[in-house]
């Protein structure tokens, strides 16, 4: 069996939990102020829980007061958006440019420089500090 990193359903899935793989892989949502990444301030890079890849800097996270972990910009060509018109609402998901995996939406809300407001469900991030000791997930 391959593990194929590049799709979140592949061989590997098996190293999700059960919630990131309802949110990565069914495009849920954790419950708000649930995820301890969404008080993470240490320097470092928070990386597709599906596939490993480099998604936000710490410098890019800001306090958006919603529950979950905010960002107003990934790493260049990290992301991917779509749109999502589910539960009658028009919104921009946002998604792993590798795995595809949900990570969660982005609004037009957000601080200075973008203006925009990244919402990501912590379950699809594993944070790496930038001395890259440990790993938070």
């Amino acid at each position: 069996m391959s593990d194929d990193r590049s799709n979140p359903s592949g061989a590997h899935c098996v190293l999700l939990t059960d919630e990131q793989k309802r949110v990565l892989l069914e495009k849920g949502t954790e419950r708000p102020h649930t995820s301890p990444l969404n008080k993470e301030y240490r320097d470092g890079t928070y990386r597709c829980a599906g596939c490993g890849e480099a998604l936000f800097t710490s410098s890019a996270k800001f306090n958006s007061g919603t529950g979950w972990p905010s960002f107003f910009e990934p790493i260049v060509g990290s992301v991917k958006t779509e749109e999502d018109l589910s539960y009658g609402m028009r919104r921009t998901e946002v998604v792993c440019a590798r795995c595809h995996g949900h990570l969660g939406h982005v609004f037009e809300d957000g601080p200075k420089p973008t203006g925009l407001r990244f919402c990501i469900n912590g379950v699809s991030l594993n944070f790496v500090p930038e001395n890259n000791q440990s790993i938070a997930t």
